[in-house]
C-alpha cells in the first residue's frame, strides 16, 4: 500500500497456532467466544484499528472458518473503526504458515514494519502497539515480553515424569507475547530460510533469532493475556472491567 508504515497480520487462532480452530468437544473456537459481549477477534481488531500508524491490517483463517469471520467484520466493522481496513487469506495447519500466507498477501515495501498479533490477546492496548512500532524503528524486530516472576526450572522429561536439571535466573527470561514486529524484508528472508530449511518456530521471534539477527523486547502486561486455559475469558472479563471503570 502507497505510503504505508505499518502492516498488520493478525493471527486469527487458538493455542498458539494462527489460523488453526482448535476447541474442545462443544465448544466454539476461542477466538469466537465473547468478551463484554463482543467476540474476542473483534476487541483486538479495533485495538489496532485505532492506532493510526497501521494502515492495513491482514486475518490469516482456516478455510472453514472464513465465511464466519468476514460475517463478524462485516457486523462489527463500522461501530469498531476498522470497516474497510481488514482483509483475510487463508491461514495453514500451523502458525508459521498462516503468517506466511498473510505476508506473502501484503503489498509491502522491504522497510515497511509488520506487526503478527494473535487474535485471542484481546486486551491489547494501543499504547503497547505504538511502543512495539517504535523499537521495530530502532531495531528492526521487537517483541512485546513479560518479565518472569516465577522461578523457572529446566527439566528433563522421563518417563517417570519431569526432573529438574538447572535453574535459569528470572533475570536471563521474558515471556513471549504480541504483537511481534519486523521489518517486512527481514522477515521475509527469514521465512523464507526457514521454510528450505524445514524449520517450524514456535514463534515469529524465533525464526529471526535462528537467522542470527537481534530481536529487541518491549515490556508486555499481564493484562495482554491469551485466552488458552479454563478461566482465562473470566480473568478477561475482570480486566476489561477494570480497564472500562479507568476510562
Amino acid at each position: 500500500m502507497a505510503g504505508a508504515q505499518t502492516k498488520t497480520p493478525a493471527d486469527q487462532g487458538s493455542s498458539g497456532s494462527p489460523g488453526s480452530t482448535n476447541s474442545t468437544a462443544g465448544t466454539p473456537p476461542k477466538q469466537f467466544l465473547a468478551l463484554g459481549g463482543v467476540p474476542i477477534l473483534i476487541h483486538s481488531l479495533r485495538a489496532f484499528a485505532a492506532v493510526k500508524r497501521v494502515t492495513a491490517i491482514f486475518v490469516a483463517v482456516r478455510k472453514p472458518e472464513m465465511e464466519r469471520v468476514q460475517a463478524q467484520i462485516t457486523e462489527y466493522g463500522a461501530e469498531h473503526g476498522f470497516e474497510g481496513r481488514v482483509r483475510m487469506v487463508e491461514g495453514g495447519e500451523k502458525r508459521q504458515e498462516s503468517v506466511a500466507n498473510a505476508l506473502a498477501a501484503l503489498d509491502a515495501d522491504a522497510e515497511d514494519i509488520v506487526l503478527v498479533h494473535d487474535a485471542v490477546r484481546p486486551l491489547i492496548d494501543a499504547a503497547t502497539i505504538e511502543r512495539t512500532i517504535d523499537a521495530v524503528a530502532e531495531h528492526g524486530a521487537a517483541i512485546v515480553g513479560l518479565p518472569a516472576v516465577d522461578t523457572i526450572k529446566q527439566v528433563e522429561r522421563t518417563a517417570h515424569g519431569a526432573l529438574i536439571t538447572a535453574t535459569i535466573p528470572r533475570e536471563v527470561v521474558v515471556l513471549a507475547q504480541t504483537p511481534q514486529g519486523f521489518r517486512y524484508g527481514l522477515l521475509q528472508k527469514a521465512f523464507a530460510e526457514a521454510t528450505a530449511d524445514g524449520f517450524v518456530g514456535t514463534d515469529e521471534a524465533s525464526v529471526v533469532e535462528r537467522a542470527g539477527l537481534p530481536v529487541a523486547v518491549v515490556p508486555g502486561s499481564q493484562v495482554n493475556l491469551k485466552i488458552t486455559q479454563p478461566g482465562d475469558l473470566e480473568l478477561a472479563e475482570f480486566y476489561l472491567r477494570q480497564r472500562s471503570l479507568r476510562s
